[in-house]
């Protein structure tokens, strides 16, 4: 089963760590992401730019609504997402525990739905309503 992991950070901490701490960090994160590739639990992953990069867009009263930043305003924000293969809830949990990322913030952990069978469906439903 997939499991997308995000990762929250307080950005304002974030930017007060030292560089060479920092280096090390990434280096000791990257290096934990090699191990999840050997041991094939690493579906993808990345970081994310700073909340202040962030659009959001809110359908509401007939219209798409454009925002700046995040649609939630919290001290954390989402600053990375990984990708995880893993048997269940548990290993996924184990999995990520271990990661170093988890240190700077709390990591929320979702399964991936299975979108295969509403997509033949909803191809179906749209073929059937084309050939009429």
């Amino acid at each position: 089963m997939k499991y997308a992991c995000f990762g929250y950070v307080d950005e304002s901490k974030f930017e007060t760590i030292p560089e060479n701490e920092m280096n090390a960090l990434i280096d000791e994160c990257f290096a934990y992401d090699d191990l999840l590739r050997k041991g094939g639990h690493f579906a993808g992953g990345e970081g994310l730019q700073s909340a202040r990069n962030t659009i959001t867009l809110r359908y509401q009263n007939g219209k798409m609504s454009i925002t700046d930043g995040p649609f939630v305003e919290t001290k954390e924000q989402v600053g990375g997402i990984l990708f995880l293969e893993a048997k269940d809830l548990n290993e996924a949990i184990q999995l990520l525990t271990n990661h170093p990322g988890a240190k700077f913030g709390p990591w929320e952990i979702r399964p991936i739905e299975d979108m295969i069978p509403a997509q033949k469906a909803s191809e179906e439903r749209r073929r059937a309503t084309a050939v009429r």
